[in-house]
C-alpha cells in the first residue's frame, strides 16, 4: 500500500535540539587552523547559534510538505519518496527515478524537481517533462532505519525497480550521483529491459581488476588520483565502512557534532571556493542536517558503506550496455576521463560543466535539469509509461 506522507515536528523535539546546541562543549582549535584540519570551529559555532536561535524549521518543513510525498513498503522496508507528476498530457512524460547519496537524502533534488516536472514554466520545452520519483534510501531521510544489515546499492536498485513497477511505470530513466550513481548503474545492469537510459554525475571510485598496463595513460592517472583522494579525504568513508557505530554514538547525540560531520563535506565537495555559503544558504545547510537529526538516521546512513564494502569485486567489473550519460562537474571528487567512461559503459554523452560540484542538482539546478532533458530526449518514445 502507498500512502501520502507529511511530517509535523513536535515543539518538544525542537526544544531539545536547541537545548543541546546551547549546551555544546566546544573543543579548542589550533590558531588559524580554519578548515585545514576538518571543520572550522569558529564557523560551526556561528552555524550552531543560528540553528538554535534563528533557523525556522517549521517553515522549511512546510515547504518540504508541499511536495507530493508518500511512503510504501518495499522488501520489508518502509520507504519514503516524492512522486511529482509532470505538468503534461497523461502518458507523454518520461518517468525518471533520482537516487541520492551521502550526506543527504531526497533533499538533494528538491530544487530540481519543479524544473523537471514543468519545464515550460522555466523557459524550456514542455515536451521534455518528467514524472519524477525521488526516494530516500532505507536508513536515510524519512525511510525507516533497517533493523539488521542495510541493503547495499544492488539491493536498493532492486527496490527502486519494484517501486517503479508499483507506480505503474514499465520503462523509465534513472539518474543519480554518489551512492545514487551506483544505484542507477545497477538499475541499468540488472533491469536493462526497463531502463531506457542512465545518467550519472560521476563514475564512482574506480575498481579495476585487470593489468594496468592495458589502460590508457589517462585512465592510469585517474586510478592514481582516486587513490590520492582516498588517502587525503577518505577517512570518513573508512570510519563508515569499519566502525560506523562508534561514530554514530557521538553524532546521534550531539547536533553540533552532526553538523560538523556533514557541513565539512558540503564545503569540501561543492563548488564554493572555500565558502560553503556560496553554494548553500544557511537555511539549506540546516534543512539537510535537521532531517538527519530529527530522523536519527546518521548511524543507519553510515552503515550502508559497510554493506557496500561487501559487494563482490566482480560486480564492479560489469559493463553497462544501457545508453549512458555523464555530467562531470569541476569541483566533484574525482573526474574520470572519457576512455574510462567508454570502458565501463555504453557512453553516448559526456558533458563537462563550467560550474558545480558533488551536489550539482542543488548547486546548479538549472544546468542539471537542462542536461537531463538533453540526455533523455532521444529515449522518450521508448520510455513512455505504461500505467496499470
Amino acid at each position: 500500500m502507498t500512502e501520502p506522507f507529511t511530517t509535523s515536528t513536535s515543539p518538544a523535539a525542537l526544544d531539545d535540539l536547541r537545548a543541546r546546541l546551547r549546551a555544546t562543549r566546544w573543543p579548542d582549535a589550533p590558531e588559524d587552523a580554519g578548515w585545514s584540519q576538518g571543520v572550522d570551529v569558529a564557523y560551526l559555532r556561528e552555524l550552531a547559534d543560528y540553528w538554535a536561535d534563528g533557523f525556522d524549521w517549521p517553515a522549511q518543513e512546510a515547504a518540504l510538505n508541499r511536495l507530493p510525498r508518500y511512503r510504501t513498503t518495499l522488501g520489508g522496508h518502509r520507504v519514503h519518496f516524492v512522486h511529482a507528476r509532470a505538468k503534461a498530457p497523461a502518458g507523454t512524460a518520461l518517468p525518471l527515478i533520482l537516487s541520492h547519496g551521502w550526506p543527504d537524502s531526497f533533499w538533494r533534488y528538491t530544487k530540481v524537481i519543479p524544473l523537471l516536472t514543468d519545464p515550460g514554466a522555466h523557459g524550456a520545452d514542455p515536451a521534455d517533462a518528467f514524472d519524477v520519483v525521488a526516494p530516500d534510501m532505507p536508513g536515510y531521510g524519512y525511510s525507516d532505519r533497517p533493523t539488521g544489515t542495510p541493503p547495499d546499492t544492488i539491493a536498493v536498485a532492486g527496490l527502486w525497480a519494484e517501486l517503479m513497477d508499483r507506480l505503474g511505470y514499465e520503462r523509465f530513466g534513472a539518474a543519480g550521483g554518489d551512492i545514487g550513481s551506483g544505484i542507477s548503474r545497477y538499475l541499468a545492469l540488472d533491469h536493462p529491459d526497463r531502463v531506457v537510459g542512465v545518467h550519472r554525475m560521476d563514475a564512482g571510485l574506480p575498481v579495476y581488476l585487470g593489468d594496468r598496463a592495458d589502460l590508457a595513460p589517462e585512465e592510469r592517472d585517474f586510478l592514481n588520483s582516486a587513490t590520492d583522494w582516498a588517502t587525503a579525504e577518505g577517512a570518513y568513508a573508512a570510519m563508515h565502512r569499519t566502525k560506523p557505530q562508534t561514530a554514530a554514538i557521538g553524532l546521534n547525540d550531539s547536533p553540533a557534532g552532526l553538523a560538523a560531520w556533514i557541513v565539512e563535506k558540503l564545503r569540501t565537495w561543492s563548488d564554493c571556493g572555500g565558502d560553503v555559503e556560496r553554494a548553500f544558504t544557511r537555511d539549506e545547510i540546516l534543512t539537510n542536517i535537521t532531517i538527519y537529526w530529527l530522523t536519527g538516521t546518521i548511524g543507519s546512513a553510515m552503515r550502508m558503506y559497510r554493506a557496500n564494502s561487501a559487494i563482490p569485486p566482480a560486480q564492479h567489473a560489469r559493463r553497462v550496455d544501457v545508453p549512458s550519460g555523464f555530467s562531470l562537474f569541476p569541483a566533484d571528487l574525482v573526474r574520470p576521463p572519457r576512455a574510462w567512461l567508454d570502458r565501463i559503459a555504453n557512453t553516448v554523452r559526456v558533458t563537462e560543466h563550467v560550474r558545480g560540484g558533488h551536489f550539482a542538482p542543488f548547486e546548479q539546478p538549472r544546468s542539471y535539469a537542462e542536461e537531463l532533458r538533453e540526455f533523455f530526449r532521444p529515449y522518450r518514445r521508448a520510455g513512455s509509461p505504461t500505467c496499470r
